[in-house]
């Protein structure tokens, strides 16, 4: 029996009614790689069943404290069925790109069943009209509670059922494995009890914490260290939302977006991918008439363990707020704003420090915790307090090609989630697919929001060109002989993102 951190149960409070609290992805193999050319569902079932011991995500679920007096707990489940988990489903004909994303993005709006262990996978047959995806190819589409995993940790939940080379592991029988009996409701209370006694010197502390926090900031705007970001502007993707969803991804050559990043002295790869959502926002809002005058602000997910906690499961993370300069008109001049803000809001985190929000949810009681995060939710607060306009992630990937039962990696996009007030959600995943580096920006947002995702693919293509026109040499660019980007069609590019269509 292990109690949740305060982290990892405050997405379990965040979970509302429309708003599923877990973190998915998506993973494309092609399975002509794979000895024989064919890799049978039993195969990857087998697969699964003999790693279930590598990570214990797998088999255990939630214990409720009564009346949320406390964090839950995870306790392993003695009723576990692997082929409730692990399901086989295939896309109509055609099978192409928009029907992948329609089926992931309805998967991706159910929650979890919180009696079970908190994760699902499926196995996606049918691709058979993809750009670049050979045939027979088939996805793999992973969800797992934000309670269970975050970012960081999810690259090591992934690799416990993929390998290094073609040649599978053989598949043995996994060490017998007998959960223990879960926990009584006294047992339950009287831990509760326990916990709830410490609180009263933890929120002193944090107090504390939190006046020196409000000391270091106060001084370090005086000395011109960073500036706040100041009002944050309303759009379409911080009104009311629904619980239908629409998912979206393009992939970039990693080479490319570092051949971006050295254009600006300091700039790193992640300025250039915010970069590149900042001018996609500004095409598709002024496209609807829509900009806002005041630059648009994002909500950047930190990992903030030390030394001491690489190894720690679950969240440990922060979150940096960074204006995207999406009142910068020409790209060049976005991306070092882009680089010049991210500067100044790490800076800024840095004075607040940076696990606030680990404090902040170790401390207060679980049963507050809640009651604010509905109420937050019910009142509408979120909607008319804004603390960011949408989330970008940044999630690295192996820094090797992966397979799964002997199938080659060769597409891979994270998706997040959403939450009210905030209806537009970046996952950027770097990776080397087919011995490749490639780096996959993939977006989820609300239906009603954004009834055309195909078009904001596109504004993300056009915005990835504009920006390597403007930091690739002449010369270069009169060399090149490929493709130009969509409305763009007096821009050549030098090396086009590879296109997919959004639904």
């Amino acid at each position: 029996m292990q109690q949740l951190t305060g982290p990892d149960a405050m997405f379990l409070h965040m979970e509302l009614k429309g708003f599923p609290m877990h973190i998915g992805g998506v993973s494309i193999y092609d399975q002509s790689t794979s000895p024989g050319g064919l890799v049978r569902f039993k195969d990857i079932l087998g697969m699964f069943e003999s790693r279930l011991d590598r990570s214990p995500i797998f088999r255990r679920k939630l214990a409720e404290v009564p009346f949320n007096l406390d964090q839950p707990y995870w306790v392993g489940d003695p009723d576990f069925d692997l082929e409730f988990h692990v399901r086989h489903i295939a896309l109509p004909k055609p099978g192409d790109w928009r029907q992948l994303c329609i089926q992931v993005a309805r998967l991706h709006a159910r929650p979890l069943d919180r009696n079970r262990p908190l994760w699902e996978a499926y196995i996606i047959e049918g691709l058979h009209d993809l750009e670049g995806v050979p045939p027979g190819s088939f996805a793999l589409y992973l969800k797992v509670h934000h309670a269970a995993i975050d970012g960081a940790s999810g690259v090591q939940f992934f690799g416990a059922f993929n390998d290094i080379g073609p040649q599978p592991e053989p598949i043995s029988q996994p060490p017998l494995w007998q959960p223990a009996a879960p926990p009584g409701t006294g047992k339950l209370l009287l831990k509760a009890y326990t916990n709830n006694l410490r609180k009263p010197a933890q929120m002193l502390r944090m107090a504390r914490d939190l006046l020196s926090s409000r000391k270091r900031v106060r001084e370090g705007l005086s000395r011109g260290e960073f500036s706040e970001l100041g009002e944050i502007p309303t759009t379409r993707f911080n009104r009311k939302l629904t619980p239908h969803r629409v998912v979206g991804a393009t992939k970039f050559d990693f080479e490319d977006i570092r051949n971006i990043k050295s254009s600006v002295e300091g700039a790193t790869v992640n300025d250039v991918m915010l970069a590149i959502v900042s001018g996609a926002l500004r095409k598709y809002l002024a496209g609807k008439d829509e900009l806002p005058e005041r630059s648009l602000v994002t909500g950047c997910p930190v990992n903030v363990r030390d030394e001491g906690e690489k190894d720690k499961d679950g969240n440990m993370v922060g979150m940096m707020t960074t204006a995207l300069c999406t009142d910068i008109d020409d790209p060049l001049q976005r991306l070092r704003g882009v680089h010049q803000q991210a500067v100044n809001a790490k800076a800024y985190m840095q004075a607040q420090g940076s696990r606030m929000m680990v404090d902040f949810s170790e401390t207060v009681p679980a049963g507050i915790q809640a009651l604010l995060i509905q109420a937050t939710a019910l009142t509408g607060l979120a909607e008319k307090n804004l603390v960011m306009n949408t989330t970008i992630t940044n999630v690295p990937g192996a820094p090797y090609q992966l397979y799964m039962c002997g199938a080659q990696l060769i597409d891979s996009f994270g998706i997040g989630p959403l939450a009210p007030g905030m209806g537009l959600f970046h996952t950027v995943n770097s990776m080397v697919m087919k011995n490749k580096g490639a780096i996959t920006l993939a977006f989820i947002c609300c239906r009603e929001v954004m009834p055309d995702p195909e078009l904001y693919t596109r504004c993300i293509e056009e915005s990835f060109a504009e920006l390597q026109l403007a930091t690739t040499p002449r010369k270069k660019q009169s060399r090149s002989k490929r493709g130009i980007a969509p409305r763009l069609s007096a821009v050549p590019r030098p090396r086009p993102a590879k296109k997919r269509r959004a639904r």
